[in-house]
């Protein structure tokens, strides 16, 4: 083993992808102590986009106020690129973590996330990337537009705050002041899925759950969001119920194509783009991968499905690792991925098994990298294996 690439996301609530990087990296030179490593931490949107492209791409990172999911203060932050771009953390405002142990989807708003961008385009910025992901709101974006300038008014008229639940009340709106705060601007929305808005794979269905939104929840938020695309149809003239990436972030990716003319691009690839992903894997013999939950999801659009497909077009094989490998997980094995590991070693909840993930992660490692030495040295005894 020559040279190896560690490309993992983060594995949320436990490891920041710097964090995989370096315990991946002393696992394998325990092993391979002479073995090249390029440590590459990645996102796809989701938690820790910033850090990652100001790491690759250089710039600052800005600090902020703004509102969280139920409009409490959190600190928050946005990255601003040597050429003026900000990159914008959806999960910096409305994040799950924020709201552990108190999820409620139905009444949760992005607003937070509108208040950055304002933030970012009064500061001068006229490009803005925004990563969608790990939000814990499900009311199609509405909220962020809010504080960007739209108004929404209820049947009566009057001007409301729309939330999850909520959205069904939405009669008309008002995008004058937005149009004229967003103007000249430049907008891309980094999806770490490609969801649809509604139906069964839409961000009700398969996002609400793990919000906290229980079944009724679930229908009265899918029924929420069909209803503000079609208010969004007759008042923008765009129709986003069936746009791939609509659904992520609770729908914020509808709004922001809508509202904002956005361009909605796999997270991953931006990422892996701005690190030089390609030159850097030519070489390698092996990719490092992973997240805290592989399934069937994925697939679409996330770090794991994204950095196999690069390293499978250099013909270098990539091994994912996880937190969770889940039922459906191996329909990845399509997409590049040549193996997957859980570094899970006992059945507990996850509270119990983020305070020996580190741990784990490490005898993971090792225990991979202990069995590609096995073929390592029958290679060289000129054994078949």
């Amino acid at each position: 083993m020559k040279k190896i690439m560690f490309a993992p996301d983060s594995f949320k609530g436990t490891m920041s992808s710097q964090r995989v990087c370096d315990i991946m990296e002393k696992a394998v030179k325990g092993r391979f102590p002479g073995c090249v490593t390029v440590k590459m931490p990645i996102a796809d949107g989701g938690e820790g986009t910033v850090d990652c492209m100001l790491a690759s791409a250089g710039g600052q990172k800005v600090r902020i106020k703004v509102k969280g999911p139920f409009l409490e203060p959190v600190d928050a932050f946005y990255g601003v690129l040597p050429d003026g771009t900000a990159v914008v953390e959806s999960a910096a405002a409305i994040g799950l973590p924020l709201v552990r142990g108190d999820l409620d989807p139905m009444r949760a708003t992005s607003f937070g996330v509108g208040e950055i961008i304002k933030d970012a385009l009064r500061s001068g910025c006229r490009k803005v990337i925004i990563g969608l992901g790990g939000t814990a709101t499900n009311d199609g974006g509405a909220g962020m537009m809010q504080a960007l300038g739209a108004e929404f008014f209820d049947a009566s008229g009057a001007p409301f705050s729309p939330a999850g639940g909520t959205l069904i009340n939405i009669a008309g709106m008002d995008v004058s002041a937005l149009r004229g705060l967003v103007e000249g601007c430049e907008f891309i929305a980094m999806s770490d899925v490609d969801n649809i808005l509604c139906g069964p794979q839409g961000a009700s269905a398969v996002f609400g759950p793990q919000k906290g939104a229980t079944p009724e929840n679930v229908r009265a938020l899918d029924h929420g969001l069909a209803h503000f695309a079609h208010v969004i149809k007759e008042y923008l003239g765009e129709d986003v119920l069936e746009l791939p990436g609509s659904g992520a972030a609770g729908g914020i990716g509808a709004s922001a194509h809508a509202f904002l003319g956005a361009r909605l691009t796999p997270g991953i690839e931006v990422v892996l783009d701005a690190s030089g992903f390609d030159e850097k894997v030519k070489d390698a013999d092996l990719v490092l991968t992973g997240e805290g939950r592989l399934d069937a999801q994925s697939l679409r659009g996330k770090a794991v499905s994204g950095v196999a497909r690069r390293a499978a077009r250099h013909g270098v094989p990539a091994i994912a690792v996880a937190g969770d490998v889940c039922r459906g997980a191996e329909e990845i094995y399509g997409c590049g991925v040549t193996a997957m590991a859980s570094i899970n070693r006992l059945a507990v909840p996850f509270e119990k098994a983020r305070l020996t993930s580190e741990d784990d992660l490490a005898f993971t490692v090792d225990m991979l990298m202990r069995v590609i030495s096995i073929g390592e040295n029958a290679v060289r005894r000129g054994k078949d294996i």
